[in-house]
């Protein structure tokens, strides 16, 4: 096959079929998310843990939840700004070095204080883990089937808290929390020794920093793979100087300014959005939800019980949300789920009977799943031109993360003065206006490909260049 007589005469991953080295890119990167939302996840059964041995209270454990969430915001800038200037791998190893490191080094604290700095420095690679896993899966699949994939890998990194509460159900009463520590410590650096010798390095991210020799090597493999044939050296050098030629390195590197302003701004826009809609529905409902069951009068065993059913729908969510992501427009597909959360919300807070409870908060929790596995992992970063795509991510989580830590005080203001409804009728409110912003400024990126993306953003650039010089005389 002689690749150089390809359309265009340009190289395209999306040309390829789904392969071997597809499979292997998924479950590394899955896997990678999975041990990452597991140390996420079991927070809540060690601190149940630590007050139960006197090591901490109220106070201490809103104080280690909360450094967590910090450490997630600085995770979300620093491994954005890194996925950029090192490259996809690199980042991807060290965010992952840092977990691992600062679970095992928490495993053997010596007191809560100490445990806390730990887990806001876990927190820092677990934020950066996510910006960079999700983000880079999508410079790997083809444009068609992107949605589709990026939801599967979802669906393995939400696994997690079903596996951490049941890892932490056996442990815990064996070993106490510090094994828990230690078993994802010990996945983590597992994982992260299989991606250092598998995980391939974005030939986007190589050949548009000037890695020519490095991104020709790869794309050789990966062809050659894809295809199951040997593919010439000639073939490959057409490819590369054609793709080369179409979209060059640029000299003057993307200042952070431009991410607040013209095209790049109406992304950090419309990513941020996307990502602060997940979050306070998500947080609101996760986290406060069993509180406002308790506050009705029902008693803390039924309580959980209740909520132990209602949440299966999450991993149903995402499952689910594998078969429908490519259905719709992206943005039209976002605003729809974002309503649909936004008026359950209302319809489950008026609710009487624990058995309508029960049933409209599945359904709930359904929804809100497949729009979880549509924000994080498919739309937030596939809007993304690949020159910016892990800066822009990581600004535009790191915003949405500011909802996680300032949200629950607005929440416990509403409940407490205002009841449960208030609650779903505010957060409702504040969802419906980000739905109406990702339908006004929403950009379409199904079925387009990386090339098409990086594209779309050098006409925009290019327009504003023009009006602006217009506007001069």
């Amino acid at each position: 096959m002689n690749l150089s007589t390809q359309e265009n005469n340009t190289f395209k991953l999306e040309n390829l079929p789904i392969s071997s080295w597809h499979w292997k890119t998924f479950f590394l990167l899955g896997f990678g998310l999975q041990f990452n939302g597991f140390l996420n996840s079991s927070g809540n059964s060690i601190l149940a843990d630590l007050v139960a041995r006197g090591w901490s209270n109220n106070y201490l454990n809103a104080t280690f939840t909360s450094m967590m969430m910090i450490g997630f915001f600085i995770g979300s800038i620093v491994g954005g700004f890194l996925g950029d200037k090192v490259g996809r791998k690199k980042a991807y190893e060290a965010s992952i070095g840092t977990f691992a490191l600062f679970s095992l080094i928490a495993a053997i604290s010596p007191n809560m204080y100490f445990l806390i700095i730990c887990r806001l420095l876990m927190g820092i690679g677990m934020g950066s883990g996510i910006v960079l896993g999700y983000g880079s899966f999508t410079e790997f699949i083809p444009a068609t089937s992107r949605g589709k994939w990026q939801a599967r890998l979802s669906f393995i990194g939400n696994l997690s808290p079903l596996i951490a509460t049941l890892v932490c159900a056996i442990v815990i009463p064996k070993f106490s929390w510090r094994m828990v520590f230690l078993i994802g410590s010990f996945a983590s650096f597992v994982i992260l020794g299989y991606i250092h010798k598998y995980f391939t390095e974005s030939p986007r991210w190589l050949l548009q920093n000037g890695y020519t020799k490095e991104g020709s090597k790869i794309l050789k493999k990966i062809i050659t793979e894809s295809l199951n044939q040997e593919v010439s050296d000639d073939s490959i050098n057409n490819l590369v100087t054609s793709y080369s030629t179409n979209r060059t390195v640029k000299e003057k590197k993307i200042p952070l300014s431009s991410f607040f302003h013209g095209a790049l701004g109406r992304r950090t826009l419309v990513s941020s959005v996307t990502l602060i809609a997940m979050n306070l529905s998500l947080y609101t409902i996760n986290t406060w939800v069993p509180t406002i069951f308790v506050n009705r009068g029902i008693d803390i065993s039924k309580s959980l019980t209740m909520w132990a059913a209602i949440t299966i729908a999450c991993p149903l969510g995402v499952f689910a949300s594998t078969f429908i992501m490519d259905l719709l427009p992206r943005k039209y597909f976002g605003a729809i789920f974002i309503l649909l959360i936004s008026i359950l919300g209302y319809v489950y807070s008026i609710q009487k009977s624990e058995a309508y409870i029960i049933i409209i908060g599945f359904v709930m929790m359904f929804i809100l799943y497949i729009y979880n596995s549509f924000s994080s992992a498919v739309y937030g970063p596939e809007v993304w031109p690949t020159e910016a795509k892990m800066r822009g991510l990581g600004i535009a989580d790191a915003i949405g993360r500011l909802v996680s830590i300032f949200s629950p005080y607005l929440i416990a203001w509403l409940l407490t003065d205002y009841g449960p409804i208030a609650v779903f009728t505010v957060v409702g409110l504040l969802l419906a206006i980000c739905a109406f912003i990702l339908l006004l400024f929403g950009i379409e990126t199904r079925g387009k490909t990386c090339e098409k993306i990086d594209d779309s953003i050098n006409l925009e650039t290019n327009t504003e260049n023009k009006l602006r010089s217009y506007s001069t005389y």
